[in-house]
C-alpha cells in the first residue's frame, strides 16, 4: 500500500505539471480532447479508487469512487448543483460514469481542490468507504489537494453530452510523461512557473485563514451587541417598574389625605356630640366620665392609624430613592462596558495591521537572502576555476607572463571574494534582525491572546450583569429588610468601598461588590459566598466569612 501511494503521488505530480505546461502554451483554455487533461482524469480516478472497500450486493461486488464524492453534497451545500446535474444526465447509467462526470464539473467550477479538502477534513466519514492505509486517509491526500489548487488557473470547457463516460477504460499513458521529463530536465522556465503557482496557492491559503479569523471576531462582536441590547431592554423594564411604583405612591398619598379628612370630620362630629352630651348629662358625672373616656380612646386609635400611615409613606419614599440609585449604577456599568468594547475593537484592528506589516517584512528579507546566497555560490565556483587554472600554469614553466596575468586576476578575484564575505556578514546581520522581527511577532501574538482573555472575562461579566438585573427585584426587598435589621450597624455605600475588606483585592467588572447582611461591610464574592438564616430574615442570606464563623460559634455556645 505504501509503494502504491508513492507511485500514485509521483504520477499525480507529473500529470499536473504536464497539464499546466500544455495549458500555458495553449492560453490556459482546454477542451475534452486535450490528451494531458484526459490523462489527468485517469490518474485522479486511480487515486480515488486506491484503498476503496468492496461492497457486496445481490448483483455482485461494487467498487466505485462515486460513493465518497456524494458526501460532498452534505458537507458543502455549494456542491448540490453538481450532484443534481450529474443525477439528471440520462446518458450515465453506472456509478463510475457519474463519478467521472462529477470530476469534470468540479474542474470547470474551479472547486475540485476545495471539495476534496472538505472530504479529507472529515476522515471519520471517509472511513466507511476507504481502508485505513488508503491514499485519501493518509497525508498524501493533503499533498494532492495542494497540487490541485494550481489547476484553478486553468479554464476547462468540457461537454458531457455525447461522451460515453461509462465504458471508458482508464489506462495511464506513460510515454507522454517520459517524453516530457526528458524535455524538462534542462529547462528553468518551467521551474519558475511552478514556483509562481506555489506562491499563489500559499497566498490563497493565507487569505482563507484570515477570512475565517475575521468571521470569528465578527460573530463575537455580534454576540456582545445582542447582550447589550438585552441589558437595554431590562433597563427599560426597570424604568417602567419605577413609574408604576411612583403611581402607587401617588395613590397612597391620596388615600392618606382622604383618611385625614375623615379623621378631622369624625373629630368634629365627636366634639359636637360631646357638647350635646355635656348639656344633656350635666346632672350625672359618671355618665360624662364614661363619654370622655370613650372619646379619648377613639382619638388615640385614630392617632395610631395616622402614625402608621406616615411610617408607610416614609418607607416607600426610601424605596424610591434606593431604586433611583440602583438605576444610576446600572447605567454607569453599561456605559463603561460599551467603552471597553470600542477600545477592544480598535486594539484588534491595530494588531491585524501590525501582523500584516511584519509578514511583508519577513517575505522581503527572505527573498533578499536567497539572491545573495546564489551570488556567493557563483563567486565560489569562479574562484575554484581560477585555482585550477593557476595550478596548470605553475606546471608549465614556459608561460611565466601568463602566470603573472593570472596572478593579478587571482588577486582581483580574492578582492571580490573578500567583498562577498563582507556582504555575507551584512546578510547575517540582517538575518539576526529578521529573527528579532519574528520575536516581536510572537510577542504581538501573545498580546493578542491576552486581549482575547480580557474579552472573555468581559463577556462573563456581562452575563453576571444580566443575572444581577434579573435579581434586582429580590435585592430591593433584601435592602428593605437590611435597613430594618441594621439599626446598630452602618450600611456602607457602594461608592465608599474600592477594595474587599477581607482579602483587600480591588473591585472590577469581573470582581463585583456584595454587602454582608450582618455587619453591613462590602466584600467580594469569594469572601462572602456563605449564607445563614438571621433573626431579621425569613430565609438564608449572604454573610461574610468572619460573620459566618462568629455566628456559628454563637449557635454552638447557645446549644451547649
Amino acid at each position: 500500500m505504501m509503494e502504491e501511494r508513492a507511485n500514485l503521488m509521483h504520477m499525480m505530480k507529473l500529470s499536473v505539471k504536464v497539464l499546466l505546461q500544455s495549458a500555458l502554451s495553449l492560453g490556459r483554455s482546454l477542451d475534452a480532447d486535450h490528451a494531458p487533461l484526459q490523462q489527468f482524469f485517469v490518474v485522479m480516478e486511480h487515486c480515488l479508487k486506491h484503498g476503496l472497500k468492496v461492497k457486496k450486493s445481490f448483483i455482485g461486488q461494487n467498487k466505485s469512487f462515486f460513493g465518497p464524492l456524494e458526501l460532498v453534497e452534505k458537507l458543502c451545500p455549494e456542491a448540490s448543483d453538481i450532484a443534481t446535474s450529474v443525477r439528471n444526465l440520462p446518458e450515465l447509467k453506472t456509478a463510475v460514469g457519474r463519478g467521472r462526470a462529477w470530476l469534470y464539473l468540479a474542474l470547470m467550477q474551479k472547486k475540485l481542490a476545495d471539495y476534496l479538502k472538505v472530504l479529507i477534513d472529515n476522515k471519520h466519514l471517509l472511513s466507511e468507504f476507504y481502508e485505513p492505509e488508503a491514499l485519501m486517509m493518509e497525508e498524501e491526500g493533503m499533498v494532492i489537494v495542494g497540487l490541485l489548487v494550481g489547476l484553478n488557473v486553468l479554464d476547462a470547457n468540457l461537454c458531457l453530452k455525447g461522451e460515453d463516460l461509462d465504458s471508458q477504460v482508464g489506462v495511464i499513458d506513460f510515454s507522454l510523461y517520459l517524453k516530457d521529463v526528458q524535455d524538462l530536465d534542462g529547462g528553468k522556465e518551467h521551474e519558475r512557473i511552478t514556483d509562481v503557482l506555489d506562491q499563489k496557492n500559499y497566498v490563497e491559503e493565507l487569505n482563507r485563514h484570515l477570512s475565517c479569523t475575521v468571521g470569528d471576531l465578527q460573530s463575537k462582536i455580534d454576540g456582545l451587541e445582542k447582550t447589550n441590547s438585552k441589558l437595554q431592554e431590562e433597563l427599560s423594564a426597570a424604568t417602567d417598574r419605577i413609574c408604576s411604583l411612583q403611581e402607587e405612591q401617588q395613590q397612597l398619598r391620596e388615600q392618606n389625605e382622604l383618611i385625614r379628612e375623615r379623621s378631622e370630620k369624625s373629630v368634629e362630629i365627636t366634639k359636637q356630640d360631646t357638647k350635646v352630651e355635656l348639656e344633656t348629662y350635666k346632672q350625672t358625672r359618671q355618665g360624662l366620665d364614661e363619654m370622655y373616656s370613650d372619646v379619648w380612646k377613639q382619638l388615640k386609635e385614630e392617632k395610631k392609624v395616622r402614625l402608621e400611615l406616615e411610617k408607610e409613606l416614609e418607607l416607600q419614599i426610601g424605596m424610591k430613592t434606593e431604586m433611583e440609585i440602583a438605576m444610576k449604577l446600572l447605567e454607569k456599568d453599561t456605559h463603561e462596558k460599551q467603552d471597553t468594547l470600542v477600545a477592544l475593537r480598535q486594539q484588534l484592528e491595530e494588531v491585524k495591521a501590525i501582523n500584516l506589516q511584519m509578514f511583508h517584512k519577513v517575505q522581503n528579507a527572505e527573498s533578499c537572502l536567497q539572491q545573495k546566497n546564489e551570488a556567493i555560490t557563483s563567486f565560489e565556483e569562479k574562484n575554484n576555476q581560477v585555482m585550477s587554472s593557476m595550478k596548470q600554469m605553475e606546471e608549465s614553466s614556459s608561460l611565466e607572463k601568463e602566470l603573472k596575468s593570472e596572478k593579478e586576476q587571482r588577486q582581483a578575484l580574492q578582492r571580490e571574494l573578500q567583498q562577498e564575505k563582507d556582504t555575507s556578514s551584512l546578510l547575517r546581520a540582517e538575518l539576526q534582525q529578521v529573527e528579532g522581527l519574528k520575536k516581536e511577532l510572537r510577542e504581538l501574538q501573545d498580546e493578542k491572546a491576552e486581549l482575547q482573555k480580557v474579552c472573555n472575562e468581559q463577556e462573563q461579566a456581562l452575563q453576571e450583569m444580566g443575572l444581577h438585573l434579573s435579581q434586582s427585584k429580590l435585592k430591593m426587598e433584601d435592602i428593605k429588610e437590611v435597613n430594618k435589621a441594621l439599626k446598630g450597624h452602618t450600611w456602607l455605600k457602594d461608592d465608599e468601598a474600592t477594595h474587599c475588606k477581607q482579602c483587600e483585592k480591588e473591585f472590577s467588572i469581573s470582581r463585583r461588590k456584595h454587602h454582608c447582611r450582618h455587619c453591613g461591610h462590602i466584600f467580594c464574592s469569594t469572601c462572602s459566598s456563605s449564607e445563614l438564616a438571621l433573626p431579621s430574615y425569613p430565609r438564608p442570606v449572604r454573610v461574610c466569612d468572619s460573620c459566618h464563623t462568629l455566628l456559628l460559634q454563637r449557635c454552638s455556645s447557645s446549644g451547649h
